[in-house]
């Protein structure tokens, strides 16, 4: 790569100064607060066709363009980043599971999708902390093993909650245990 001069951005060291590694840099930041924004969206919306449907979608193709531009960045400066590429490639494959879990109606698939979903936006969360959380207000006092474990650790119960509380996953089961005991009976 061209020059390894380090610039700042908005208080984020960004590690070469190199035109095409900043442009796509440029590009992994849009795709970034795109997924974020409409990956929170999607989890805050009814579920169903329409908004939740829509702006999951926007989502996961987002979170595709995040783990493309990742994949560049890390091979550019894969001794740096390979811990980064390993965390993308493990949120868009469980975004990639709980798609196609919903898509295709898998046995539980309710739960299947918001696992798969929920767990790729807390990994892609984790590494945007452990990439940037060093040079983050109050995440800069934190020491290194909280941006790995508190993304999961506040993301996972809400996934927990909802497997057994959301309206979605309650219908889910109890049209399950109807058709059940509609086959027992006859």
């Amino acid at each position: 790569m061209g020059s390894e001069t380090t610039i700042t951005v908005l208080g984020i060291p960004i590690p070469s100064s190199d035109p095409v590694f900043l442009a796509v840099v440029g590009v992994h930041v849009l795709f970034g607060l795109a997924a974020v924004i409409t990956g929170a969206v999607a989890m805050l919306s009814q579920k169903g066709r329409g908004r939740h449907s829509n702006f999951g979608m926007i989502y996961f193709w987002s979170l595709f363009g995040v783990f493309v531009t990742m994949s560049a960045l890390s091979s550019m400066r894969w001794a740096e980043n390979y811990h980064l590429f390993a965390l993308g490639a493990v949120s868009f494959v469980c975004a990639c599971f709980g798609r196609t879990a919903a898509r295709r109606r898998w046995c539980q698939w309710p739960r299947l999708h918001l696992t798969g979903m929920g767990a790729s936006y807390i990994v892609m969360i984790t590494a945007f902390y452990v990439d940037n959380g060093k040079n983050l207000p109050l995440w800069k006092e934190l020491p290194d093993i909280a941006f790995w474990v508190l993304p999961g650790g506040i993301g996972a119960p809400i996934i927990l909650y909802a497997w057994f509380r959301h309206p979605l996953v309650l219908d889910f089961d109890r049209s399950r245990a109807a058709i059940a005991e509609s086959t027992d009976s006859d």
